[in-house]
């Protein structure tokens, strides 16, 4: 394969109009239409039926992360604002939900803007919980290469970070989503089954799901199994190198226990993923199963950017089934019941995926690695569906319709 540093970003671009990105979503969710590509063949649809195009006994495999609300103004004394955005804990972590369950005060890496006119001293949010006013202060510990480390602290300490950010901050659309959040944003950027609080985007594939859409799954035994990615705001970062060298993938917290990994053991012939996010953290799942293999008595698996691109991870050749089977051991050993740790996967053509069959997703900014991770698992006919959509009407980016792709 192409060595994937000398990819070129260029190479994966195509003309998207404003007025094709969906600003809004549709008022039912599975109304969205699909795109169906399987074998270099196109079908329109919607996603109301997409039971239709998956065989029983297939696997379906969710990101059940939770969007928080990581958007939180603050009003200087002066009339001035400052917007934090929340990217991910700045502390070390065993689990994500110890964070969001902080009592007292936290830290944090964000996003801030105007923070030229943050020169000195605490900003503070005046607020109400269940009734009971909470006051929030924001102080701005250090400047870092790409964000900054705050510390948030809020009285009274009683409640959690987790309620504190509920009430104090508003949804986090995405940047190209230029508008103000609506009430409808609170429940339509969020898949019907986000149960793990932690994301800062969503994982969009999933929002097309409906409850009319699980029934229609489970008459035709199709089983659902769910992992937790927390979606970082680097998912909007575009590339901006000329080749992939020079661009550094965002990293994010993926949270699977041992009966998710059995399952998908269990299943590996008959599984889709729903969302790049699902994709990529499945596909990490695999290597590190081969880092287990290759080093049993590992301390510590995570993935970086380019592993699974060299050696001794690029010609290990460990099959899925013994690769999912040493990482179960492997827990077992550590007698942990849950894999957590950061994945970094970055997906490119070329790429062997080693988990799913076939990828829910939706249409990604153009010269994006998710745009990528879809070249990835068709080839240059990403190209034909990407035209394909853009003439027949079809919704862009996060609130846009969709895809079912069969792996080429």
């Amino acid at each position: 394969m192409t060595d994937p540093r000398n990819i070129s970003i260029h190479d994966f671009t195509y003309d998207l109009p404003e007025e094709k990105i969906a600003l809004h979503p549709l008022e039912q969710r599975d109304a969205s239409k699909l795109l169906v590509y399987q074998n270099g063949n196109i079908r329109d649809d919607h996603y109301r039926n997409i039971a239709a195009y998956i065989s029983p006994g297939s696997l379906l495999v969710f990101n059940n992360s939770k969007v928080i609300n990581a958007r939180i103004r603050f009003q200087k004394s002066s009339g001035g604002m400052i917007e934090i955005f929340c990217l991910e804990p700045a502390e070390l972590l065993n689990e994500y939900s110890s964070v969001m369950n902080k009592k007292e005060n936290v830290k944090w890496k964000c996003f801030v803007g105007g923070a030229g006119k943050w020169k000195s001293g605490a900003l503070s949010k005046e607020m109400k919980i269940d009734g009971k006013p909470v006051t929030l202060h924001a102080s701005l510990i250090e400047q870092l290469s790409d964000a900054y480390l705050i510390e948030f602290s809020w009285s009274p300490v009683a409640f959690s970070f987790a309620e504190i950010i509920e009430s104090a901050g508003d949804i986090p659309l995405p940047p190209y989503i230029k508008r103000k959040t609506d009430d409808a944003d609170a429940s339509r950027y969020q898949t019907i089954y986000a149960a793990e609080d932690g994301s800062v985007a969503a994982p969009t594939a999933g929002l097309h799901f409906s409850e009319h859409i699980f029934s229609q799954l489970s008459a035709k035994k199709i089983g659902k199994a769910y992992v937790t990615l927390h979606v970082g705001a680097g998912t909007f970062k575009p590339v901006k190198a000329g080749r992939m060298q020079e661009h550094e993938m965002h990293a994010e917290w993926i949270d699977v226990d041992i009966e998710t990994i059995e399952l998908l053991s269990s299943q590996i012939n008959n599984i889709i993923a729903v969302g790049t996010t699902s994709m990529r953290t499945i596909e990490t799942l695999y290597w590190l199963g081969v880092k287990a293999t290759l080093n049993p008595g590992s301390t510590d698996l995570t993935l970086k950017q380019w592993d699974v691109y060299e050696e001794p991870l690029i010609n290990s050749n460990v099959n899925t089934g013994d690769a999912l089977n040493a990482l179960i051991q492997w827990m077992k050993n550590k007698n942990t019941s849950r894999v957590f740790t950061q994945t970094q996967l970055l997906i490119v053509p070329g790429y062997k995926f080693r988990m799913a069959k076939a990828l829910v997703t939706n249409f990604h900014q153009p010269q994006s690695t998710l745009l990528l991770l879809v070249a990835a698992a068709v080839g240059e006919d990403w190209k034909m569906i990407y035209n394909h959509a853009l003439q027949h009407e079809y919704r862009f980016l996060s609130y846009g319709d969709g895809n079912l792709i069969f792996l080429s």
